[in-house]
């Protein structure tokens, strides 16, 4: 076969509304039924998605309209990989206040790194003072023959 058309990559950019939450991630979800990943996996990556761009939104770029969040996804082999920037300041990952600790238990807001972990094989973070932060998911799947490199 001679078309490439296999190994798809998109980038978005949004402004800092809310309301592009879900378009993303109806973009992102609509990508992977294109490639025939698994319901419930496809599912869990756009939770994951929703989360890390609502997270840019509001905690990166503090829903300022003029900033821009950016969500690139591919695949790298047997993985989806997404990755979100935003142009915050960013912020240290390792002291977060931990949801599940009672004192949090009833908190509103805390969950989207903790469902972004659970739901994803890998997360990593990269920070950038005058580029943002990003933050690049990873997600191993089982892709139809023919989809991934032999």
């Amino acid at each position: 076969m001679a078309h490439s058309t296999r190994e798809p990559k998109v980038h978005l950019e949004i402004g800092s509304r809310l309301e592009n939450v879900e378009l993303v991630q109806i973009a992102v979800e609509a990508v992977l039924e294109q490639l025939t990943i698994e319901e419930s996996i496809s599912h869990q990556i756009g939770t994951a998605v929703r989360e890390a761009v609502a997270n840019a939104i509001e905690h990166g770029n503090l829903v300022d309209a003029e900033k821009q969040v950016e969500v690139d996804f591919g695949l790298e082999g047997d993985e989806v990989v997404i990755k979100v920037r935003d142009e915050g300041t960013g912020f240290d990952p390792e002291n977060l206040p931990d949801p599940l600790e009672p004192e949090n238990l009833l908190k509103p807001n805390g969950r989207g790194i903790l469902l972004i972990k659970e739901y994803m094989d890998r997360v990593e973070y990269s920070f950038n003072n005058d580029r943002g932060t990003a933050l690049i998911m990873r997600k191993r799947v089982d892709l139809p023959r023919g989809e991934s490199d032999r």
